[in-house]
Order: C-alpha cells, then structure tokens, then sequence
C-alpha cells in the first residue's frame, strides 16, 4: 500500500532550499577564512603587531568603510596598514564580518563600540549595545553613559533612549538622569510607550531633574511640563500642581483650557506620598489615597494627537513666498490637496513649526528687511497676536533652526550686507547673540543633528560657497567642517538615518558627521525651483523642484516618483500629525 505523504507548499519547499543553500555557502565562506584559504588581502594591526588574512569581497559587502577603502588609492595594496584598532579585537571584528556574530566581554565592549564605530560595522555596534544593556552588573550605568558621550554614536544614543523609555523609573532615580540634556528628556518623556505607572511619575522625573539646577533650567521647564498628558491628571492635581507654575512662553506650554473640558479628561489613580510644586518655595499637602491599580498603565497620546491615534503624520508644504499656499499631503491617495492660503506681504522670510503655530521670521517687504516675528496657527488657520518680542538685527534669506527648544537666526542679509551674526530666542532672555559665523552667508541650509546646528552652502559677497560650519551651543563656537563637493544655494536640507542631506538643482550629497565626508548619492533630476527636503516614514522626501516627471519623489535606496505639486517652488515642509490638519 502506498505510503501517504503530506505535500508542502511549493513556495515553502523554496524558501527551506535557498535557507540551505545559504547556510552550505557562509559556510564554505567562513571555512576558507578560518583556514586563509584564496584571501586576497592583509591587514597588519598593530598593539600587538599581528597578519589578519581575509577576502576583499566579504568586508566590502559587510561594510562601507571596507567597500571606500578597497576602491580607495590603497585599495589594491596586498598588506593595509591598520594603526588606530588593537589586533584582538580588529580579528574579532573581521570574524563577525563572516558569522554575524562576536566574542564580547565587559572588558572589551567599550573597545569593540569604538572599533564598530570606525569600521561602520552596525550590526556590530547593535550587538555591542545588547551587551551593555543586557549587562549592567558587569559594565555600569556611568561607564556606559561615558561611551556615549565620547564616542558621540547616534546608534547608541538611540539604543540607550529606547532602554531609558523602557526602565523610566529606574533610570529617572539615577545620578546619570540629573545630567540628562532637555533635548533628550523631552524625547523620552513624549513617548507614548514610556514605562511609568501613573503620569506623576513623569511629573516627579521632571521636579528631581528641575530642582538639581534651578536658576539654568528655568526656561527649559515649560518645554518638559508640554510632554505631559495632562489630561490623564486628575483636576485637583491639576489645580494644585500645574496652573501655579510659571509656565510663561505660549510656543512651549499649551493652555490649561484643553483640559478643563470633563470630557476630554480620562480619570487615573493617583499614587499616594507628599508632592513638591516645582516652583521655588512651594509645597503641596499630602495625599493618603493607597488605590493599587489593577491593570498596567496605559499612556494616551497628548491632547493634540489624541484623534490621530497612533500619531500618523504626514507632510504641510508651504508654496510660494508672498501669499503663500499650504499644500496637505494625502499618502493613501497619494495627492496633494490645498489647506490653507495665507496673506502675506513680506518675501524671503524663514519658517519654522513650534507646537501648533507656524513662526514667520523677518524677511523683506517692500525692498525693506524686517526683524519681526509672526505666528500663524495651523488648527486655527489664522495670525495670531503673540506679541513675540523682534529680533536684535533684521534679517531675510538667513536659516533658522531649533536646538534644545531655543530658536536660532543665522546669516543672512541685512543693512545692505551679508550677516555673520547668530541670534538665539529663550523665553527667558528674548532673542540675544550668541558667536557669528566664521563666514558670512545668505540662501545657505541649515538643519539640527546630534545635538549640533550644521550650515552649508549659500552665497557670500556673490560668491557660492561650499563651505559647511557647525554650532555647539555648549562652547558656544562655530568651527569648520569638510566643504561640500558641489555648491548647493536656497538647498533642501535634512537629517536622516544618522546623516546629513543636501539637495538642490545640481545634485545630492549625503554627509557622515563621525567621519566628517561627504559624498554624492543616486541623483535626482531637481531642474528648476526650489526644493524642501524632510525625513517621513523612515524616508527621505523631497518635495518641489520640477523632477523629469514633474513631481516628488522619496528616498530608500533609490528615488520613487509620487503626485506631482501645482507648483515647483516650496520654500519649506514640515512633518505634523494627520489629526492637527483634520482638526476643525
């Protein structure tokens, strides 16, 4: 009698041969590295002086670092030099190269993130961070803190404020957590999965990181009292807490009002024990509720994003610079749809987005340079009457930027002559000068990364300029980075994937801060107008210009055309959540 047998899928049955095809082939490759069989290059490392034998085709394929090298001038040498890497630990990089996998210990793992970090060895690095965060008793809190700083990896940065979200509370009562910059803080505290059991606990974190230095925090307060969901309080710790606190700059802190609504509150357990005001020299009375919740903590999405719900966010093209119109874009439809034309008379002004509300910077009206500065409110679609205190110089065709949630004007022009000057706005002190550029420079780009400001480009003295610059507002100084290889004016400019965009009508580059290069990346047909270029969705958008189909077009590995726009001059783009456009 025949023997029954169950059929696999065909699609199955080929994905099980190519697994074991792949398995027989890493194999033979890792066998001919173990046994430096057919390796067609040396490595001499130095500390201890040792020969790391291993083939060109693998590395490259591994690593950037390895593929430039090898296409490099020393590329076809037979032995590479290798003077900045211990010999241990640059053979057991090369092994993870061939298997994925390495040796590391609490005694190596600072050497191997330095080393992962030169060699561009990601998936390396990732397993590195693995190790300290699954590791703590071996390597400590404050060792691993003192790696990020030194090495300045945004991977690890990202992998340590993922693990911070994750072990909030712990992390919150940490001496580390007093050192926190409020860049950082504020982007741990507005994550929707921040691991805390009520949202006191974020209050608290905020009061203990506030009262270590008062008097330099002060302004900073309101941007980390925004990233609480306010409406997860109950209204008496509202009242009690919240309202008396000087809140004072209406672009961090929104109103109380969008709260007071019963509806629009959701009531939490409040956790017992003696709250402090976060104000100097107030304290609140003591409460005795013990209620134990009897579920985990669910953090909802702040007010403004509540309707959005899991924050889709999509992209708010500004078109045009007198009059200009607001373009929504529809990404299930793939359309772009008008939101709003707003009346104004002033040209080569700058924007930027704060909260709700879109800043309008200087600019030029009537062939006459403004230092003014306008609100237009998104939701509302309409000016707003701030009364925003002017900038110290006025300025058009200069970049603007928001660093720690203070907002810098940069360059331009302004009384008949390119500017080198820097202003900076606090709520605390208005707008003050901090350090000029070392170069003077109008229709430049400009974009925050790392905790740094970077300027590219532009014109000085009608000169285009490659030259790139950038800001740390710790040592308050400007100090020169590689030039660019072409030159980019009026560019679109964005952070992405731990590097740094520039696009505009004669190509595209991309720049490594750790390595401090640049190179040019698959092109992109821009042709005429200007161009906004904006990171979405774990993609490079760039959208204006008149590509060779007319349209837009994003980047992930290559360029994909999408709805073209009614126009090809975008001044500026913004990401904002769905739910602020569809808000009425």
């Amino acid at each position: 009698m025949a023997t029954k047998r169950t059929k696999r899928p065909a699609h199955q049955t080929k994905y099980s041969e190519q697994n074991r095809f792949m398995e027989k082939l890493m194999a033979k490759i890792f066998s001919f590295y173990d046994e430096k069989s057919l390796t067609d290059v040396t490595f001499k490392v130095a500390n201890p002086t040792a020969l790391v034998p291993a083939h060109r085709l693998i590395l490259a394929a591994a690593s950037p670092y390895f593929e430039n090298l090898f296409n490099g001038d020393q590329g076809n040498n037979p032995v590479i030099l290798i003077n900045d890497i211990d010999s241990d630990i640059f053979e057991r990089l090369i092994t993870f190269c061939y298997t994925g996998q390495a040796l590391i210990t609490a005694n190596n793992v600072g050497a191997m993130v330095k080393a992962a970090i030169v060699l561009q060895l990601d998936d390396a690095l990732s397993s590195c961070v693995d190790y300290l965060m699954t590791q703590s008793d071996e390597y400590t809190l404050h060792d691993a803190y003192m790696l990020e700083r030194e090495t300045q990896s945004e991977l690890l940065k990202q992998k340590f404020i993922e693990y911070e979200i994750q072990n909030f509370m712990e992390i919150s009562q940490s001496d580390e957590f007093l050192n926190f910059d409020v860049e950082r803080l504020k982007y741990i505290l507005e994550s929707d999965n921040l691991n805390i059991t009520y949202e006191e606990d974020a209050y608290d974190a905020i009061n203990r990181w506030f009262n270590y230095d008062v008097s330099a925090r002060q302004e900073q307060l309101p941007l980390l009292l925004a990233c609480l969901r306010l409406p997860q309080f109950s209204m008496d710790f509202l009242l009690t807490h919240i309202e008396p606190l000087p809140a004072g700059d209406p672009l961090a802190f929104k109103p109380l009002s969008e709260v007071r609504t019963p509806a629009a509150r959701t009531p939490f357990p409040r956790r017992s024990g003696l709250r402090k005001v976060l104000s100097t020299g107030r304290n609140s009375a003591a409460t005795t509720n013990t209620t134990i919740p009897t579920k985990k903590y669910k953090r909802f999405p702040k007010p403004s994003e509540l309707s959005a719900g899991n924050c889709v966010k999509t992209l708010l093209a500004f078109c045009s610079g007198t009059n200009p119109k607001l373009l929504q874009y529809n990404k299930v439809e793939d359309k772009w749809q008008e939101y709003a034309s707003i009346k104004c008379d002033h040209i080569c002004y700058r924007t930027i987005l704060k909260d709700d509300n879109v800043l309008f910077i200087g600019g030029n009206k009537s062939g006459v340079t403004s230092n003014i500065i306008r609100s237009w409110n998104i939701w509302k679609k309409a000016w707003q009457h701030l009364n925003l205190p002017a900038m110290k110089q006025a300025r058009s065709s200069h970049c603007v930027v928001e660093l720690d949630g203070k907002i810098y004007a940069i360059g331009g022009f302004g009384n008949n002559k390119i500017l080198q000057s820097v202003e900076r706005y606090t709520a605390c002190d208005g707008w003050e000068y901090v350090h000029s550029l070392i170069v003077g420079r109008e229709g430049a780009g400009a974009v925050t990364f790392g905790g740094k400001i970077y300027i590219m480009g532009g014109y000085s003295d009608g000169e285009e300029l490659k030259s790139v610059e950038c800001y740390n507002s710790d040592s308050n100084t400007w100090t020169p980075c590689a030039d660019t290889i072409l030159h980019h004016s009026l560019p679109g400019v964005a952070a992405h994937n731990g590097h740094i965009y520039v696009l505009s009508n004669i190509g595209i580059e991309r720049y490594d801060p750790q390595q401090d290069t640049w190179s040019q990346i698959c092109s992109l047909e821009v042709g005429r107008g200007l161009i906004a270029c904006v990171s979405l969705d774990n993609k490079l958008w760039a959208i204006g210009g008149t590509t060779q189909t007319g349209g837009k077009a994003e980047f992930n590995d290559c360029w994909v055309e999408r709805c073209s726009l009614p126009t090809n001059d975008v001044y500026n783009c913004f990401v904002v959540p769905e739910s602020l456009l569809s808000s009425k």
